[in-house]
């Protein structure tokens, strides 16, 4: 694959969200009520359900937890979460994607207006960077070679892929991740930290010197308590 290295600003990321752990465990308890509340507690039928679990197993989330979290969704509680996306820009002009789910959206845009603009960004109107990215399923097959993930290739549907030291990043159409991922297992490949992200479509290249202003700008909107996801097209040195 042509480019930057996609899997090192994933990594840029998913690292900004591990250093809070405290902050994913709520952030993967909120996404699991609401996808339960959503689309029930089958997941053979609920996908979104079916990930959240999954995110919550990697992140090592409590059972009992994650039990409590299914329960609260089927049960007869009032709380009531929107989910949101806004768009805006961030320093040297990079564009910034933030799926929120909250239950007060006039607190979440105030918080985030404020990140933004006290950190050289701005809030923008709906689509106004949206475009610039796509939606896709994302995996890391571990100790794989490029030789041997083409010949998985007519069996499967792939976007697209990275080589790395360890293995490889594919990135798949969002509908077909989970059913990639059973393929892959059923070969007894070894898959880690699926996920559907945003992807931006072009980067912008980020001098080192730059680089801390926009660390610092995801680790602010990271710490937002409405925040689930931070999507950037930066290129970080």
């Amino acid at each position: 694959m042509a480019g930057h290295s996609k899997w090192a600003n994933i990594q840029h990321r998913k690292k900004a969200q591990d250093n809070k752990r405290g902050k994913t465990f709520t952030k993967v308890i909120r996404e699991i009520t609401v996808a339960a509340k959503m689309g029930g507690t089958d997941t053979s039928s609920n996908s979104r359900l079916r990930l959240a679990l999954s995110k919550a197993n990697a992140s090592n989330v409590p059972k009992d937890t994650v039990k409590r979290a299914i329960d609260k969704a089927t049960g007869q509680n009032n709380d009531s979460y929107e989910e949101i996306t806004y768009e805006g820009y961030g320093p040297k002009g990079i564009a910034v994607i933030v799926e929120c789910l909250t239950d007060n959206k006039n607190r979440t845009v105030s918080d985030l207006r404020h990140v933004l603009s006290k950190n050289g960004g701005s809030l923008g109107t709906n689509g106004s960077v949206s475009h610039l990215f796509r939606k896709v399923g994302v995996m890391k097959l571990n100790n794989i070679s490029e030789d041997a993930l083409v010949e998985h290739m007519e069996d499967i549907d792939l976007e697209d892929f990275e080589m790395i030291d360890t293995g490889c990043i594919i990135f798949t159409k969002p509908t077909e991740l989970f059913n990639t991922k059973k393929y892959f297992e059923s070969k007894s490949i070894d898959v880690k930290d699926e996920e559907i992200i945003m992807d931006p479509l072009t980067t912008i290249d980020i001098s080192n010197e730059d680089s801390e202003k926009i660390s610092d700008l995801s680790n602010k909107i990271e710490e937002l308590d409405d925040v689930q996801n931070v999507y950037m097209n930066s290129n970080l040195s």
